[in-house]
């Protein structure tokens, strides 16, 4: 799933940490749900094409893409839909990981006084494919599949190529910006694609506003 993988290259195996802010892991991961839903046929734009809707509401195996079907609960321009499937996406998606051996979570307090979580990566060779299927197509070793791209896509989205691969950031963030508008998916998944990434950026940027008090 591109939650879960998305999840994987978050994590910084060194500290336990993300690679980025809470926010920004939060509306990638949840705009990597919103394209598993376009990917499995349950989730497109209307007629109109200015907002995603469920067309299909069978049920899916995986627990995180059927509450988020309910979540869907009218149209909803991407940014919304983001914003609407976020909250825990991250604790959800540890929690599946840890479920499947992938991760340990742990949690910790910072300042003796918060809490907070890290994680371990217990699947190494798991956590190694995902890397390494990313990091060739960053680094343009090979060309995107739909897989790569969709998480390069989201990376990008919030400005973590460069995090978690090693590279010259300025060719790496040049590539990812191609990746982002190239020609991996079909059409109506591309043009869905590109809303969904669009939508994680405006929602990255409100939540960092709001916090800021701006």
């Amino acid at each position: 799933m591109l939650h879960e993988d998305l999840m994987v290259l978050f994590i910084n195996q060194r500290t336990g940490k993300l690679h980025v802010d809470s926010s920004s892991a939060e509306n990638a991961l949840a705009g990597a749900v919103l394209m598993e839903l376009v990917n499995s046929g349950r989730v497109a734009f209307e007629p109109n094409g200015k907002k995603l809707q469920v067309v299909d509401p069978t049920p899916v195996d995986d627990p995180l893409l059927r509450e988020s079907v309910s979540r869907l609960d009218k149209p909803l321009k991407p940014q919304k839909a983001v914003e609407r499937l976020r909250k825990k996406v991250r604790d959800t998606v540890a929690a599946q990981l840890e479920g499947r051996g992938v991760v340990r979570v742990r949690t910790r307090k910072v300042l003796g006084i918060f809490p907070a979580k890290s994680y371990v990566i217990t699947d190494e060779a798991a956590s190694a494919a995902v890397r390494k299927s990313v990091g060739e197509v960053a680094l343009g070793y090979r060309g995107a599949d739909a897989r790569t791209g969709a998480l390069i896509t989201l990376l990008h989205a919030v400005k973590a190529v460069h995090k978690v691969v090693d590279g010259d950031k300025r060719e790496m963030t040049r590539r990812a910006k191609e990746i982002a508008a190239g020609n991996w998916a079909g059409d109506a998944v591309r043009r869905a694609v590109e809303a969904i990434q669009a939508g994680v950026v405006a929602a990255t940027a409100a939540a960092a506003a709001s916090s800021s008090g701006g």
